[in-house]
Parts: structure tokens; C-alpha cells; sequence
């Protein structure tokens, strides 16, 4: 069995990860949209959002409810190999506590021919530090700007990655001055507009359909593609 260090350089033997979800689906968001995958859903988080706050996050309610459950990575390798998939992890947050270590040793581990992780960026830098760089990983980062120390998070985090073409961000929109402010910021850096994605909010079919108009606008004001959440449209997940 393989021996690795944490990030504390401490020698472990990871064979499995700790999960609330494992099931396969199809990518719902940003530059995957559409694709087959494997979805791991962690349920820790960094964030301690209002209970059913879907302005936060649309999955606190799962979160809550869910025991969680170890699957090995041979049968994620399995899986991934019989039927053809993706990897998508998610959460919760893959870069809080111990998903960090485990999300690391997921990419590193398996062979898929795409990782999507959705990340609020908590501790994006570590990660794509420690992932091997010849995977083809999308680390799909979903700022949460709800406040002034939000937005100073955000774009100081990215101004470290802007080239980094792995980068994809995934932008719940509304309009908002905090909002607004933060896609000007992206364009006065210049962050490649190809890899920004601006998608309605809502936890419904009727609410993401009612809220798309004003985010088509927003998409087409700044020059950034604008994503449908299909998950939520079509019910596959």
C-alpha cells in the first residue's frame, strides 16, 4: 500500500476518502457543462452560512443532513475506468481541513482525463501547488462576496493566480454594487474573460429561469460567458 504526507509532512496511507456523495451525474456548470462524471461531495466547509440561505449556498441543507461514508479509491478508479468518466469534487469546501488532503491525493491518485474542483478559494493556492501538474485539473473557483472582506479575499487571491490558466471562475450573479465591483476589478487585470462564467441564482427550475435574463445582460455587458446551472434545470442531481 502507498505511503504519502500530509501537509504536515506526517507519513499516511490514504486507500479511501470520507464523503457524503459519490454518484455519477453530468457536470451541470462552467467549461464542463454537460460532460459525464463522477461527482465526490465533501461536507465540510469553511463557510458558516445562514441555514437555507441559497444567496450562500445551495447545498447547506444537504450538508446538514448527510452522514458521511468512505468509498475507496479503487472503486472510484473503477468507476471512473468502466464508465468512461470525470471527476467533479465538491463540498462543503475540497480545500477545508481534511478535504484539502484528501482532494490532493484524489487528482494525484486517479486517472481521469478531467478533474473539475469547485472550490470558494479557501485554499486554492495550496492546492494547485500540491496537485501534479500534468493533470488536467479545472479548479472551477466560486467567489462568495457578500461582504468588504470578501472582496479583499477574492482579488488578492486572484492577482496570485490570474495566468493560470487552470483557473475558472464561476460567479453566482446578482446585481450588486460588491458585484459589480469585482468584475470591474477582473477586467481592469485583465483576467481572461474565457475563463469567467456568470450564472443565475436559485434553487429552482422557475428561479433560475426568472433570474437568467439580467445575467445574459451582465454576461453580454462584460464580455464573459454566461453558464445555466442544468442540474438545477433538468433535475440530475
Amino acid at each position: 500500500m502507498e505511503q504519502t504526507k500530509n501537509l504536515n509532512g506526517e507519513y499516511i496511507i490514504m486507500d479511501k476518502v470520507r464523503v457524503i456523495e459519490a454518484f455519477q451525474s453530468y457536470q451541470g456548470e462552467g467549461i464542463s457543462i454537460g460532460k459525464r462524471v463522477l461527482i465526490l461531495r465533501f461536507k465540510l466547509c469553511n463557510r458558516r452560512c445562514k441555514f437555507g440561505n441559497s444567496d450562500e449556498c445551495d447545498t447547506a441543507l444537504k450538508m446538514r443532513i448527510s452522514m458521511e461514508f468512505d468509498i475507496s479509491l479503487e472503486e472510484i478508479q473503477n468507476q471512473v475506468d468502466n464508465l468512461k468518466l470525470g471527476l467533479l469534487i465538491t463540498g462543503g469546501e475540497p480545500s477545508f481541513s481534511h478535504n484539502l488532503n484528501q482532494t490532493i491525493e484524489l487528482v494525484n491518485k486517479i486517472n481521469a482525463h478531467f478533474y473539475d474542483i469547485e472550490t470558494n478559494g479557501f485554499q486554492l493556492i495550496n492546492l494547485i501547488e500540491k496537485i501534479q501538474e500534468d493533470k488536467n485539473v479545472h479548479y472551477m473557483l466560486s467567489p462568495k462576496i457578500f461582504s468588504a472582506p470578501d472582496y479583499e479575499f477574492y482579488t488578492d487571491l486572484i492577482s496570485k493566480i490570474v495566468y493560470n490558466n487552470k483557473v475558472y471562475i464561476k460567479l453566482v450573479y446578482e446585481d450588486r454594487p460588491l458585484i459589480r465591483k469585482f468584475l470591474n476589478y477582473l477586467q481592469t487585470i485583465n483576467f481572461d474573460n474565457q475563463r469567467i462564467y456568470l450564472m443565475p441564482e436559485g434553487k429552482t427550475k422557475e428561479e433560475i429561469l426568472s433570474h437568467a435574463p439580467e445575467v445574459f445582460d451582465a454576461a453580454e455587458e462584460y464580455k464573459v460567458n454566461f453558464s445555466s446551472r442544468e442540474h438545477i434545470i433538468y433535475g440530475f442531481v
